[in-house]
């Protein structure tokens, strides 16, 4: 059975999470979450207080890295639609190593201020995850 097309569909759906993820980031992600706060142990009057220029800080903040974590999503399109698929060399360990330093790192760091997005975020492995394995399973 060739697998070849399953392992690049299962890393185009994990490019398409990471596209999703960054359109949330520039368009829709309010500058604090309840869990950033709760992180802080502060409230919102009081950052606001404190520090009234932060919301549009994070604002901006939230739009370069929406950009960039959109931007490794069309790129992990285009890796799955191109050299993943027909198995060039390295592709295996760069497609590997950019989902543990993109979406890897996101959960990591998700878990350790424990995220109520955490889980939701893990679940996005698993596309990045079953495409590396079927990628194996194709050798």
């Amino acid at each position: 059975m060739k697998l070849k097309p399953y392992s690049a569909l299962s890393l185009s759906i994990a490019g398409i999470l990471l596209l999703g993820t960054g359109i949330y980031f520039i368009f829709l992600r309010p500058a604090l979450l309840p869990e950033d706060l709760r992180f802080m142990k502060s409230t919102l009057p009081e950052i606001q207080e404190t520090i009234p220029g932060l919301a549009l800080w994070l604002k901006n903040v939230f739009w370069v890295m929406g950009g960039y974590i959109l931007t490794t999503g069309l790129l992990t399109i285009y890796i799955s639609r191109t050299s993943f698929r027909t198995h060039e060399h390295g592709s295996f360990w760069i497609v590997a190593l950019t989902g543990l330093s993109s979406i890897g790192f996101m959960i990591l760091v998700n878990f350790m201020i424990g995220s109520d997005f955490k889980w939701l975020l893990l679940l996005f492995t698993l596309p990045w995850g079953c495409a590396l394995i079927l990628y194996r399973l194709n050798k």
